[in-house]
């Protein structure tokens, strides 16, 4: 029955069956995809999760001031599972996060924005960008004290531009403060217009990725070198179908990671303030400003940014600029990197150096946009102004953050870098 009601479809539809031998059966890829690659995957499975109990946590969410926190509450309290859903739905942003950072960390790594993929990691980039929207968009929808005086920091750095500045900020709140102009648009944007956008990149960087072929950790095309074997010539001989191979591995990973996301979810769904901080459980107040406003994790390195970029000629537009190009170089990193070798584990000692100070860097912009460095400075350096330590710790990890591009540029445009010698060949898995 089965089989008869696959062949009706296809005598109706014929194109999907055609899809599905280009993207699973006949798409190789290389044999030799290590742990990086899961992430991808798991990315697929976040953004699902995301979906469907976002979907479930609006039919029960009043986006107005007077009613959103208090939807949430009932959420939370009186819909039946609703503690689940929307615990379910704040663990995946931020393990969304968490996933597309080692995701493009890997792409980074072993030089999978070089040619021909270009196209593939710019949408990725731009898939970033939307997330990035998307999440800050949902955090406001709470209405929490760091939802709403998150909005008002974040929304009101449009201000710094000059001339149009107080305008739009107006009018991207619809009012003077956020309010419930701005909870509605906001909840719009979130719950139709991003994710709208956000699945078309992720079509469009699958179906860019499956024309030009997934780069490997030897950063070699599995077209190089002997072609074929006695069974079909045409078939690339270091590559393997993706399906049933790589989606049997897949299938491993995503229950792996689900395991470790239902712990968080059932053990700890707030991760010590991490996930959803404290003081979003109070409700959001104008008159009363958090001791701390500090955005949530997955933010805090480009607030770091923004914090601790020095101000010129008395105006803070220069951070700004400085937030934003962090991102925009990102998607520049095809041109800045003109080096031959992809993977770090061929590239010279300078680009492996780097890489890890831009790692490093990152790192510590988030604990400076946490705030933990001012929690933890007293402690460790009684007496010192805290402030001051701050910002020398936080600049110089934005000196390292853009000192890598700068370095990279330089580093291969000036031929210093001296690679290791690349193989014809994929090597096997281990």
């Amino acid at each position: 029955m089965l089989t008869r009601f696959y062949n009706w479809i296809l005598e109706r539809a014929p194109g999907l069956n055609g899809m599905a031998r280009k993207h699973l059966t006949e798409y190789y890829a290389p044999k030799n995809f290590n742990l990086w690659y899961y992430f991808g995957t798991c990315n697929l499975l976040v953004l699902a999760n995301q979906i469907v109990t976002g979907i479930f946590l609006a039919m029960n969410y009043s986006p107005t001031a007077a009613g959103a926190f208090d939807s949430v509450e009932y959420i939370m309290r009186d819909v039946e599972w609703g503690w689940l859903i929307r615990y379910m739905h704040s663990t995946g942003a931020s393990l969304f996060f968490v996933t597309v950072f080692l995701h493009m960390f890997r792409g980074i790594m072993y030089g999978s924005f070089k040619r021909p993929r270009e196209l593939v990691w710019i949408l990725g980039v731009l898939i970033f960008v939307v997330l990035m929207a998307e999440a800050f968009m949902g955090y406001v929808l709470p209405w929490g004290q760091m939802s709403f005086w998150g909005a008002k920091v974040i929304i009101s750095l449009f201000g710094t531009i000059p001339v149009i500045g107080h305008a739009l900020v107006e009018w991207i709140m619809g009012d003077y403060l956020p309010a419930n102009a701005t909870l509605n648009r906001f909840f719009a944007l979130h719950v139709i217009a991003m994710p709208l956008v956000l699945l078309l990149l992720v079509v469009l960087h699958i179906l860019a990725l499956h024309e030009v072929g997934s780069n490997n950790p030897d950063g070699v095309e599995i077209k190089k070198g002997p072609k074929g074997n006695r069974w079909d010539a045409l078939k690339p001989a270091d590559g393997i179908p993706f399906h049933p191979y790589y989606t049997g591995h897949d299938i491993f990973a995503a229950a792996f990671f689900l395991t470790v996301a239902a712990f968080i979810v059932f053990f700890a769904p707030t991760f010590g303030g991490w996930f959803l901080e404290h003081d979003n459980f109070i409700p959001a107040n104008n008159l009363v400003t958090p001791l701390h406003i500090k955005p949530v994790w997955y933010f805090t390195p480009f607030y770091a940014i923004l914090r601790t970029f020095p101000s010129f000629l008395g105006t803070t537009i220069w951070g700004v600029l400085a937030m934003f190009g962090a991102i925009l170089l990102l998607a520049l990193l095809p041109w800045i990197d003109r080096g031959e070798v992809r993977s770090v584990r061929y590239r010279g000692v300078g680009f492996r150096v780097a890489l890890g100070v831009l790692v490093c860097s990152f790192l510590g912009l988030g604990l400076v946009g946490a705030g933990v460095t001012a929690e933890v400075t007293p402690a460790w350096f009684p007496g010192a102004d805290v402030t001051t330590l701050e910002n020398v710790f936080g600049r110089s990890m934005v000196t390292g953050y853009f000192g890598f591009f700068i370095f990279l540029w330089l580093y291969t445009r000036l031929g210093l870098e001296r690679p290791r010698p690349v193989p014809e060949r994929v090597k096997a898995h281990a």
